[in-house]
């Protein structure tokens, strides 16, 4: 039996079909009918935002923290459409199943120069997995089921739905919703037999090996399966980078993250390993800067990858599995029982236990302790007060990125970055989309005051919302990774470096939310521990050494002789 209702009516039909708990968004007059249809879905929370592009950070937060899809809803076509583009773009380098929605100008006036007129469908297409525009009201369930479908199907991305005017107030004959069991893809690929032999034989041959778990780890929260695997092989586990949480912190195999922004520990056993098991991993840009700098060239690399085209893409592979990693691990982990004869191996592993506890004590004794606040002190201290439950997120810039690999993550899903796309201004949205997955759970968002300024006005969301989170600015009043350059590559010809702000502690107040000031170190974590409690939305303004600048690219200025 089918039901008259009107295209808006059927987009959250379509949403409630979908288990929607949250809309992330902003109104607008081409999306009215959908708004007023969500008025009445009362089980599905709006989150009114003041900016399209941080709706879009706080869908994808709420996707990577619950394993299901964010939506997020550009109200209005033309300027409301194209604020999505930063916040997908962002979502599409991170995998992030975001079901982006835009309302679009009536099909009537397309191509006449119309009121905030964009082709949004050539717009968003280089931008999402795949991007529709809906032509009649009647298609409305159909293509919301195939935007979630395909958000969530490996790999997972965003997508991207444009609804025209027309479309959104014409009413329609729609048949009943469908559960999305009935067109969800239920399985993912195991391992073919003789690979995984082919590879267990490999491993167990291995001198050196070594585990790199990537997001194909962290975004199943396969950790269990990849802890098993290692202690079956005694062997290191080092992380891709912002995948430090793949692993608990406190695991005894655990080396941390790798690569040209990892530590110097799960660096040197990438780069001396005689077999890898990339288990999830592309090898990607930020592991490895494409080059065998950062990867032993004469290592035998097995990688596993539920992507085909990800296989051998940037390094060649001895093995080649394409599989579930999880599951891929489980396999090869049944046919390594038993393994005997490992003495070489486990001296490896040993070695590598003694100087990962050296690295971390070394880490603490190292920390600059004085003042004006240093990172390596702020970090230390941020490693004293963090619960360990924690969610923890990140923005781009060289403090955030000097912390990527400086703090410990001791529950897998606990760190979001927005490291391959490398976008300031991330961090408190996306925190906020975390604290709506998870609302039980501390939540704490790390920026630098310029990535800040960007996003502050979302604190009156954050209040207007009850999400509670805790935002730590380390504030050094500059755009700290550019000046880092023109300080060491361009003699110090400093332009648009400098940040000027008002204080953020006392802004926070303004908006209705709690402000910390941290002067010195001493004032960080007594700042952190009352924010974490106050149960409010809350600032913490940590005063940091403008001149704690540092160039985490010096390969960009190659071309220089620097």
């Amino acid at each position: 039996m089918t039901t008259q209702m009107s295209g808006g009516q059927a987009a959250i039909e379509a949403l409630k079909a979908e288990e929607t708990s949250h809309v992330f968004g902003l109104i607008g007059s081409a999306t009215m009918e959908m708004f007023d249809a969500l008025y009445d879905a009362k089980d599905i929370a709006f989150i009114g935002v003041h900016d399209e592009r941080t709706g879009t950070h706080m869908a994808d937060g709420f996707a990577r923290a619950s394993g299901k899809a964010g939506v997020v809803l550009a109200g209005q076509n033309g300027p409301g459409a194209t604020n999505l583009v930063t916040g997908l773009s962002q979502a599409k380098a991170a995998f992030s199943p975001v079901v982006s929605i835009a309302g679009m100008l009536a099909q009537g006036h397309i191509y006449r120069d119309a009121f905030q007129e964009v082709d949004q469908q050539s717009l968003f297409t280089p931008v999402t997995k795949k991007t529709w525009t809906v032509p009649s009201a009647d298609r409305v369930p159909e293509l919301f089921r195939e935007a979630f479908r395909t958000a969530l199907s490996p790999r997972q991305g965003p997508v991207q739905l444009n609804l025209p005017r027309d479309v959104l107030s014409a009413q329609a004959e729609v048949p009943p919703f469908q559960e999305p069991k009935g067109y969800r893809n239920m399985s993912v690929p195991a391992g073919h037999p003789e690979s995984i032999a082919h590879a267990a034989k490999m491993l167990a041959g291995a001198t050196q090996p070594v585990i790199i778990a990537g997001g194909g780890i962290k975004n199943t929260r396969g950790h269990e399966e990849s802890i098993e695997l290692a202690e079956t092989l005694n062997c290191p586990i080092v992380t891709s980078p912002g995948h430090g949480d793949a692993i608990p912190f406190g695991h005894p195999l655990n080396a941390g993250q790798m690569g040209p922004r990892g530590n110097a520990v799960a660096s040197r056993l990438v780069k001396e390993a005689d077999v890898i098991l990339a288990l999830g991993t592309r090898l990607g840009f930020n592991a490895t800067f494409y080059t065998y700098d950062n990867i032993n060239r004469d290592a035998a690399i097995i990688q596993i990858e539920l992507e085909p085209t990800a296989i051998g893409r940037f390094f060649p592979v001895d093995l080649g599995i394409w599989a579930d990693a999880p599951t891929a691990a489980r396999q090869l982990t049944d046919a390594l029982k038993g393994l005997q004869n490992r003495a070489k191996a486990d001296a490896w592993t040993k070695a590598f236990q003694s100087e990962r506890a050296a690295f971390l004590a070394q880490r603490d004794t190292d920390a600059i302790e004085t003042n004006p606040t240093q990172p390596s002190g702020l970090f230390k201290a941020l490693r004293g007060v963090l619960p360990r439950d924690a969610a923890i997120t990140m923005d781009a810039g060289t403090l955030c990125l000097q912390a990527t690999d400086a703090l410990n993550y001791w529950t897998p899903g606990s760190l979001f970055t927005p490291l391959d796309f490398g976008l300031v201004g991330f961090s408190m949205a996306c925190g906020m989309g975390v604290k709506c997955a998870q609302p039980d759970r501390p939540v704490v968002s790390l920026m630098g005051d310029g990535g800040f300024g960007m996003t502050v006005s979302e604190l009156s969301t954050a209040v207007d919302h009850n999400i509670n989170t805790v935002t730590v600015v380390m504030n050094n009043q500059c755009w700290g990774a550019e000046k880092a350059y023109q300080r060491d590559f361009f003699n110090g010809r400093y332009i648009g470096a400098d940040v000027s702000s008002p204080r953020f502690d006392e802004l926070a107040a303004l908006y209705g939310a709690k402000g910390y000031r941290a002067d010195t170190l001493a004032d960080v974590a007594p700042a952190i521990e009352a924010a974490l409690a106050c149960g409010k939305p809350a600032v913490v303004d940590v005063a940091v050494d403008p001149n704690a600048l540092y160039s985490f690219r010096r390969d960009s200025f190659k071309h220089r002789g620097g």
